[in-house]
């Protein structure tokens, strides 16, 4: 059995209070975006030797220099990834068979766009169809939720107002197709964001206008009001990544922002951009119509 799990980006993302568990809460719209790895379990032969009930086999798609190139490169010890973990949870409470997972990242790593997270909750709903476990998508969040703040937006994918650590969602109803038939340059350059870091360097408040409220604006009307309150932070760490999203808006983008706490930046488009591979040579770069 396989699934697709995709990403998103946070059409904005304020930090409005500092928490006494010592997060953060938030406001943010996740928009799932088609760019997406693939997840496949078998269930294993009762005689196969296996120290552990989930085993996972992992391979990775790199780019540099132009070239693609696939690797079996583990991301982190097997048993802490969140596939792993999202299974052991399951099991936790339900009867499971042994299984194979083999996990195909197309999605770059901590890049700010969830794919970890999309999947974990790709995991729980396939081990709920194997197995005809019956549980509800309500059952499958709260179950997300417990592996990260964002991975219960996966369980549906469709896109939602999160607020809390992220992770109480909210439909947005006609907003939800704001950006149908737009182009998404992503931009994801080699580096890496220390989240924490970032974090403590973010003065908590509210903004003038929710992000909730912006998105039903036009997309040309976003820029200055939609904001990622990590970039005045990670750009002042990264400035290369600042200079990533001024050159989407010199390439033509209606607007440009860092997804998550980076360090992918997007532009949005109304027309299919040229050049973004040429203008990024040293980046992960992928443009989707929406």
């Amino acid at each position: 059995m396989i699934a697709f799990p995709c990403c998103k980006i946070n059409l904005g993302l304020n930090v409005i209070a500092r928490r006494a568990d010592g997060y953060h809460d938030l406001e943010t719209v996740f928009y799932p975006i088609p760019l997406c790895d693939a997840l496949e379990i078998t269930e294993m032969d009762e005689k196969f030797p296996s120290d552990v009930a989930c085993d996972l086999l992992t391979k990775v798609k790199t780019a540099g220099n132009g070239e693609e190139a696939e690797s079996w490169e583990p991301l982190c010890p097997e048993q802490k990834n969140l596939v792993v973990k999202a299974y052991n949870l399951i099991a936790n409470d339900r009867k499971l068979s042994r299984v194979h997972a083999h996990l195909f990242k197309n999605i770059p790593s901590q890049a700010g766009l969830g794919g970890g997270s999309s999947d974990a909750a790709a995991m729980i709903t396939l081990l709920n169809e194997q197995f005809s476990l019956g549980l509800s998508i309500e059952e499958m969040e709260r179950y997300a939720a417990k592996l990260g703040a964002d991975c219960a937006f996966f369980i549906t994918s469709r896109p939602a107002y999160a607020t809390g650590i992220g992770d109480r969602l909210s439909p947005i109803g006609d907003a939800a197709d704001i950006l149908h038939g737009y182009y998404i340059a992503l931009v994801k350059p080699d580096i890496a964001v220390s989240t924490g870091k970032a974090y403590g360097m973010i003065t908590p408040r509210r903004p003038a206008m929710c992000c909730k409220d912006i998105i039903k604006l036009p997309v040309s009307q976003w820029k200055g009001l939609l904001t990622n309150d990590f970039e005045e932070p990670v750009f002042t760490m990264h400035p290369e990544l600042g200079a990533i999203k001024e050159r989407l808006y010199t390439l033509g983008a209606d607007f440009a922002l860092m997804s998550g706490s980076g360090s992918t930046l997007f532009g949005l488009f109304k027309d299919c951009p040229q050049g973004i591979e040429e203008a990024f040579p040293d980046c992960f770069t992928a443009v989707i119509k929406l």
